[in-house]
């Protein structure tokens, strides 16, 4: 069963920072793509950010600027780096897991953000 545990999130003020994690097995990590995703509240699910084993990353428009997704290959853990957080930013963020090639994507719980005075 394929595990994608993430932490991080609470309460920011606006302008304020915050780190998501999330922690997965070694072969989840080094097989696939990681990505992050959000879905606020009344909205689709969004792309945010990808990282491949290499560190090869993508941004979607929206974030590229503020956010920032690294791993740490020893600790099979991706972040993603948030900055300049705005009350728009509150959104369920999920951490996923996905093999292009094989057709598959795997999905953390989410964890909430909640950007608010």
């Amino acid at each position: 069963q394929v595990q994608l545990v993430e932490s991080g999130g609470g309460l920011v003020q606006p302008g304020g920072s915050l780190r998501l994690s999330c922690l997965t097995s070694t072969s989840v990590f080094y097989n696939n793509v990681m990505q992050w995703y959000r879905r606020a509240p009344g909205k689709q699910r969004e792309f945010l950010a990808s990282i491949t084993r290499n560190s090869n990353t993508n941004y979607a428009p929206s974030i590229e600027g503020r956010f920032t997704i690294s791993r740490d290959n020893a600790k099979n853990t991706v972040f993603l780096e948030m900055n300049k957080l705005k009350p728009e930013d509150t959104a369920v963020y999920y951490c996923s897991a996905r093999s292009f090639s094989a057709g598959t994507q795997y999905w953390g719980q989410g964890i909430q953000v909640t950007v608010s005075s």
